[in-house]
């Protein structure tokens, strides 16, 4: 039975906002969850464990809302805008806060989110050691976990060309010294991944640009990477993130397939698998589902920063995902792949500029939270019934014949097929049955979620 809409208000950074519970589909009070109930079993495991929500710090804690044509707004009574540690620490108490009151069980972060940038490496990696130790504590008194750490290698001045694709070997040096810190920490404070998202690791024009020695440097770094992951005894999942241009007008890493294919090229297939963003793929001009299923098929999904975009614009808008469509597919997705195992849905999204205050952050996690949840609960629906599966079981079926068997291992010719086809009668097409199928989907989502 659902809890009742009554609350119990907790004052502190965030005043206005309770200890969120789940309170069914029946409450209209905007700081409650109505179909994310975390110990509710899906297809046997509890949804906290399918869903493995994540807070990313870099919106959650730093992002004022500021636009290209606007000052920030956003009301961040942690934050006094400055870059003193005092402030680094209160923003961790902030966060461990909402945390505490949403029940989001992992969070993500940038070395730089947490801790400034100084005047020289010694001080900036000592201010962060500060802030780790405030993190662990807070770690702690919340239980949260770390889903995964990272290094910021774009927004400095000196990563302008790029980090480890720039053409100045000394960037290079910085950037492989912020990422040893960065993972050192990720480990300190129990992550279970670490990702590498290249901001600045491709091009703006080519005029100035040598694409095969920047690929190059960049395998490096990776391999780099994987090689003092080991000889630290960091067992996390590595993760690189693609996306395809903005602020580069091309990445390396622009989609799943152009990254896997980099990933087999330069041997790193096996230590590497893929953080992938919903903003990320609409931008490559693919679906989040391709993305996904691309990745999965081979065997190389790791973890989701969970957003969506804005259709029509052509930048990253950081939305949080409310398309129960979306949801839908992501989840049925990572169902069929068998689950997460280091990953998670990190809400790598911000609230619009227009939602400001305080309890309009926590407002946008639990929409996101909702939606995934009743994607979870479609997908599992889905399966149940079973009408896809079979649809698709069906449609290759002419493929687990004793011919199709034989091709796909490769134990046919052309020779052979070239007379197998002259002795075939005429093809008839069997149709695809796309609308059909898409009502069925819209069929089991309206029983689901009655």
């Amino acid at each position: 039975m659902a809890a009742s809409c009554d609350t119990v208000r907790m004052a502190d950074f965030f005043a206005g906002v309770p200890s969120i519970a789940f309170k069914g589909p029946d409450c209209n009070e905007p700081l409650a969850l109505r179909q994310y109930d975390a110990s509710a079993l899906v297809e046997g495991r509890p949804m906290r464990d399918h869903l493995r929500f994540a807070s990313c710090y870099w919106h959650t804690m730093r992002n004022g809302l500021s636009d290209p044509f606007g000052a920030p707004t956003a009301q961040m009574p942690w934050d006094d805008g400055t870059d003193s540690l005092d402030n680094a620490l209160r923003r961790v108490d902030a966060f461990g806060e909402f945390l505490s009151k949403t029940g989001i069980g992992f969070w993500c972060f940038h070395d730089r989110d947490v801790a400034p940038e100084r005047d020289s490496l010694v001080a900036t990696e000592r201010d962060l050691h500060t802030v780790i130790e405030r993190l662990e504590s807070m770690q702690r008194s919340t239980g949260a976990r770390l889903l995964w750490g990272t290094a910021c290698l774009f927004s400095h001045p000196r990563y302008m060309h790029g980090a480890a694709t720039s053409p100045d070997v000394r960037v290079f040096l910085h950037a492989a010294a912020q990422v040893r810190v960065a993972m050192e920490a990720t480990m300190r404070l129990g992550g279970e991944g670490y990702v590498f998202w290249g901001g600045r690791e491709g091009y703006t024009t080519l005029l100035n640009t040598d694409l095969r020695r920047e690929r190059e440097q960049l395998a490096t770094f990776l391999h780099l990477a994987v090689v003092h992951a080991r000889s630290i005894g960091f067992t996390g999942q590595l993760y690189i993130e693609p996306k395809p241009h903005e602020p580069s007008t091309h990445q390396y890493d622009s989609d799943v397939e152009a990254t896997l294919n980099f990933l087999r090229e330069f041997g790193l297939i096996n230590h590497v698998k893929l953080n992938i963003e919903t903003n990320h793929a609409t931008l490559a001009g693919h679906s989040m589902e391709h993305e996904l299923r691309a990745a999965i098929a081979a065997g190389a999904l790791g973890s989701i920063d969970a957003n969506m975009g804005t259709p029509g614009l052509g930048w990253d808008t950081d939305r949080f995902p409310t398309d129960l469509a979306l949801t839908t597919q992501v989840m049925l997705a990572v169902l069929d792949m068998g689950g997460f195992t280091t990953g998670g849905l990190n809400f790598d999204a911000k609230r619009r500029r227009e939602s400001f205050t305080p309890e309009d952050l926590v407002i946008a996690h639990l929409a996101g939270m909702d939606a995934f949840a009743a994607g979870l609960k479609v997908a599992a629906a889905i399966r149940k019934d079973g009408r896809l599966a079979a649809f698709v079981r069906d449609r290759y079926s002419s493929w687990q014949g004793d011919l199709g068997r034989r091709i796909l291992s490769r134990g046919a010719n052309l020779a052979e097929l070239h007379r197998l086809a002259h002795d075939l009668e005429a093809v008839e097409p069997v149709s695809g049955r796309q609308e059909m199928l898409e009502d069925i989907v819209n069929q089991i989502t309206i029983r689901a979620l009655r």
